[in-house]
């Protein structure tokens, strides 16, 4: 690495996030000039962090939105269901339970929509990992400023291309991180949307092995409670005197 001033040479282009989470191309160029081959490699990491930040942030818009619609219409249909028993009763007009049995029904819709299509806990998801590369991406910034500033005063230790090599690798770690980060995510997410009928007879499938690999010998037809079966009684032997 030589003292060359770092300039911001290669930056990519930036979308509003729609659709999925893609990649960006890793950028080739020349290693003659370290310093701003480096800087290259920085930005492009930077840049990725910053889009799938903005991508997280735009996909917890609209969840947001539709979930506290789902949860205003579940607090409604819950008060109109309780409440207007209870005025029908006041007020001698049986009719007014009709309807808040119907409000309660929309109440009940509004948490399964919410629930079934993972609403409240997908912006949440989407908040927190968010976050998660937000933070990460500061460390990324001051370990890289302290990196700069070792280069600018003078390797203590090491040569140039050891320098290069402990930049490459805070960068390689930094891409390791947010892509891990994104990975449980995903996987929460899969875990959640599989949280239904799947999880349930997969556990009557393991609880059926366990059955049958318990050591106990299962009966296709089950003996009746309190009745044994009847063993023949042997006569006990006779001693050698008789």
């Amino acid at each position: 690495m030589n003292g060359n001033p770092r300039r911001p040479s290669w930056r990519p282009p930036r979308r509003t996030p729609r659709g999925d989470l893609h990649g960006v191309p890793f950028p080739l160029g020349d290693w003659g000039h370290p310093a701003a081959r480096l800087d290259e490699l920085y930005r492009w990491a930077e840049d990725g962090a910053i889009r799938t930040i903005e991508w997280y942030l735009g996909d917890r818009l609209w969840k947001r939105r539709v979930a506290r619609v789902l949860r205003a219409g579940a607090v409604l249909g819950t008060a109109a269901g309780v409440g207007l028993p209870l005025l029908g009763l006041a007020d001698g007009q049986p009719g007014l339970a009709r309807w808040g049995y119907v409000w309660l029904l929309v109440a009940v819709a509004c948490v399964g929509i919410d629930r079934w299509f993972g609403l409240t806990s997908g912006w949440m998801r989407d908040v927190a990992t968010a976050q998660a590369v937000q933070r990460r991406l500061e460390a990324l910034r001051f370990d890289w400023a302290s990196e700069s500033v070792r280069e600018v005063l003078g390797p203590t230790e090491g040569t140039a291309s050891e320098a290069a090599e402990r930049c490459l690798a805070v960068l390689r770690r930094f891409c390791e991180d947010v892509s891990e980060l994104v990975r449980d995510e995903t996987m929460d997410w899969m875990v959640e949307f599989r949280a239904g009928p799947a999880p349930l007879h997969t556990q009557a499938l393991v609880g059926w092995g366990r059955h049958c690999d318990g050591g106990q010998q299962q009966h296709r037809f089950p003996l009746p409670p309190g009745n044994r079966p009847n063993m023949p009684r042997q006569r006990p032997p006779e001693g050698p005197g008789r």
